[in-house]
């Protein structure tokens, strides 16, 4: 692919809102280890391969195993992940595709505080927001490393 613009020093100002949004949610009670499998996921769904090779290193990074990041596109029948993790990956799906039942509401609520409901709603709106500024100027690929980007 023929590089594009450096969105990073074109767009300075608006990325730099984005890096506070993410300082925020790194600091929420969700946890950091969770929302990289979220982010992971969702750019799986969203064909972000800049995005997945981040969050890929980073979820390794603050310990997750590779066969749960494998299992991830799975993850309704895989066994490695506990209620809470399966209720905040059907929110992130439902938000992503921009349709929340409410069975999938009642359930999430099961496991996050409202807060942890608004935060992770933010942490898929800042992921989307990622996936499409990398889709649309994409960064070499396997060029990430851990810690980049704070």
């Amino acid at each position: 692919m023929e590089p594009r613009l450096n969105a990073f020093e074109k767009g300075q100002n608006g990325i730099n809102t984005l890096f506070g949004i993410g300082g925020y949610l790194k600091k929420s009670s969700i946890g950091v280890p969770l929302q990289e499998l979220i982010h992971f996921r969702l750019s799986q769904i969203n064909g972000c391969a800049y995005c997945l090779d981040m969050h890929y290193k980073d979820a390794r990074a603050h310990g997750e195993t590779e066969q749960r990041l494998y299992g991830l596109s799975t993850w309704q029948e895989s066994p490695y992940y506990t209620d809470r993790e399966r209720a905040a990956f059907a929110w992130a799906e439902a938000v992503n595709a921009c349709h929340v039942p409410d069975e999938v509401y009642a359930e999430t609520r099961k496991h996050f505080t409202e807060e942890e409901m608004v935060d992770l709603t933010l942490s898929v709106g800042a992921i989307n927001v990622w996936n499409r500024i990398n889709i649309s100027f994409p960064n070499a690929i396997g060029t990430y490393q851990v810690g980049q980007f704070g």
